[in-house]
């Protein structure tokens, strides 16, 4: 009996070996790529591959668990041994003819095999075009290895099914063989961890080849195939030269930046980029929300640069990333963060930075795989990462991560040592559901708006703690501070997806970099979380020229948008807000949601020439 049931831990076992020597093959058959990797790479490639390995190996299990299940049902008529043997082969083919497609593809596209080629199986003569007849032989014999490959690995791994012990009944045999199917949702997920598995959770090295080489490329096709939803744009307003037309009108400018809010003869000062965890304007005293919620943050307005009219891109935190550190639109319907072969021709604050001598690190209290955020941040360039797995279990939170003024205290401790010029980014987590915060309640009631102001108000204080002691450090009078929310809240009044009150955001500067004439600024300028990154490098006298969907809020407004306009996103819409007012768009029913009495027809088209273009530049990454 124990041999028969081993069968199925051999099974699982056979197909992560198999993962290991066709993840072998690619590092042999981009050999060039594999010897310039660091010392020790290799062997992190393996282990760092390991998780998604085994979420791709419990996927392959599910058919055959189940079949052995109902083999066990059925008795020994089913021919329960030859099927499990078909089956096995089958998938084998497919998983060898994904591997030497990925072979073939990885070199002239630089990503591992996804969904893209599926495109093009309306023309093979043109997928096959990249590969000469020598190379297509060579995929051939290599396919066929493979097959023989895996079925020796079979018979060696795995071996003979065995009968079932004189007396065991069919019923307890395939209670047990469920108990296996069970058994593999742990697998399937990558852990017990609160997030599903992910590319990013694959992604350790500045090296994307190394990156990319832990990748199991079955699972990247069927994630792929899952998040993929079209090829073509399917929010086309307008004709494309009109289009793209009404979208340039944004970023035309009306003359240079001759604003200077850092003091004179500053050479590359320090940036320390603080992104608060759903801060919505609603709660924020100087946006005129509600008072007392934030008195860091408005006391900050009244010294430091503070921007009136802000709206976060969209509605989650992995969007809000994209918007603010590569400047780039976020799409109705899906984010680019989920792809990451996408993700990685973005612009990156973190790389301009670096290119320009800056050192670079990122704290998060919480996990970075959560919506594949570390991919995104990995290729970004940051040289160090700290996250949820770096605090101890006492200081964290029932749900995410460490609480903030962990954080907050932790970059307290680290900031002196962090070479200069450096580029430091922290993202908070407290104010997030479930709202678990380490203080005393300060505002009454048990409602989810009270207790999202209490998260809001602790992470505001613990803020000003911390920049109150920043004030003291050597490398104060030197840093910029730039601190803004990754996006909004429905909370409080549970406002609409679409309501603009959802979105509008605070932004700030402050920090010893600041000059004393800037002290006080408001700028009434209508923006985005995308116009951050031009309006940054700006400040520090470098080019913007990368970030096209950045646009500087301190430079003159464009000509038609003499106020500046904010294009926001949400699930399957989008709004516009300008000095005029706010129209917000339905992309499913085609209509208006809600229109300002005061907002013209041209601000509506707009709205969907942006999320024409914006999508369309999205769907051709």
């Amino acid at each position: 009996m124990k041999s028969r049931f081993a069968f199925q831990p051999r099974y699982f076992l056979f197909w992560l070996l198999y993962f290991g020597l066709v993840r072998g093959l690619f590092l042999v058959y981009y050999l060039s790529r594999t010897l310039v990797l660091p010392a020790g790479t290799v062997p992190r490639i393996f282990g760092h591959a390991l998780r998604l390995d085994a979420s791709a190996t419990a996927y392959l299990c599910l058919a055959t668990f189940l079949l052995f299940v109902v083999g066990s049902l059925a008795g020994p008529r089913f021919g329960l041994a030859r099927g499990l043997r078909v089956l096995t082969m089958v998938l084998v083919a497919l998983v060898s003819l994904l591997t030497v497609a990925d072979l073939a593809l990885y070199g002239p596209w630089g990503f591992r095999l996804d969904a893209t080629p599926l495109q093009y199986l309306r023309t093979p003569g043109e997928a096959a075009a990249s590969a000469s007849a020598g190379q297509l032989g060579l995929l051939l014999g290599l396919w066929l290895a493979l097959l023989g490959v895996g079925w020796g690995l079979y018979r060696g791994v795995v071996g003979r099914l065995p009968d079932l012990p004189a007396g065991f009944g069919r019923g307890r045999a395939a209670l047990a063989a469920l108990l296996y199917l069970v058994l593999l949702v742990v697998p399937l997920r990558g852990g017990l961890q609160q997030i599903p598995i992910n590319q990013g959770d694959v992604y350790f090295s500045q090296a994307p080849f190394a990156n990319h080489a832990a990748i199991n490329v079955p699972w990247n096709v069927l994630n792929s195939l899952r998040l993929q939803t079209s090829t073509r744009n399917p929010y086309q307003f307008l004709p494309d030269t009109a289009a793209a037309r009404l979208t340039a009108s944004l970023y035309q400018t009306g003359g240079p930046d001759t604003v200077r809010l850092l003091r004179p003869g500053l050479q590359k000062p320090n940036v320390l980029f603080i992104i608060l965890e759903s801060f919505t304007g609603k709660l924020v005293g100087h946006l005129g929300g509600e008072p007392g919620i934030t008195p860091t943050l408005d006391s900050l307005s009244r010294t430091g640069v503070a921007f009136r009219n802000i709206f976060a891109a969209g509605d989650r935190s992995q969007k809000g990333l994209v918007a603010l550190l590569s400047g780039y639109p976020n799409q109705p319907a899906t984010s680019i963060i989920k792809y990451p072969r996408k993700t990685e021709q973005l612009p990156h604050l973190a790389r301009v930075m670096r290119q320009q001598g800056y050192s670079t690190a990122y704290y998060h209290g919480g996990e970075l795989a959560f919506a594949n955020m570390k991919s995104y941040l990995v290729t970004a360039g940051y040289q160090r990462f700290t996250e949820r797995a770096d605090f101890a279990r006492q200081d964290q939170n029932a749900k995410w991560g460490a609480h903030d003024h962990v954080l907050f205290n932790r970059l307290q401790q680290e900031l002196p040592a962090q070479p200069a010029p450096f580029f430091v980014t922290a993202f908070t987590l407290s104010s997030h559901e479930p709202f678990d915060v380490p203080m005393r309640a300060r505002f009454r009631g048990s409602s989810e708006a009270s207790r999202f102001r209490n998260s809001m108000y602790y992470t505001d204080h613990v803020l000003g703690q911390f920049l109150q002691t920043a004030r003291q450090q050597p490398w104060w009078n030197n840093t910029l501070v730039v601190l803004v929310a990754d996006h909004g809240h429905p909370q409080p009044g549970n406002s609409p997806n679409h309501d603009p009150a959802k979105f509008r955001i605070p932004l700030l500067l402050t920090g010893g970099a600041l000059a004393p004439a800037a002290q006080g600024r408001r700028v009434p300028t209508y923006g985005s979380q995308t116009d951050v990154a031009a309006t940054l490098l700006h400040q520090l006298n470098l080019p913007a020229t990368n970030f096209p969907w950045s646009r500087d809020l301190l430079a003159p407004a464009p000509p038609a948008w003499p106020g500046g306009a904010a294009f926001y996103s949400f699930t399957d819409g989008f709004g516009v807000a300008t000095p005029a007012g706010v129209v917000t768009y339905d992309n499913v029913a085609r209509r208006i949601i809600e229109r300002d009495s005061t907002v013209s027809q041209r601000q509506l088209r707009f709205g969907q020439a942006y999320e024409q273009v914006s999508f369309g530049d999205f769907l051709g990454k």
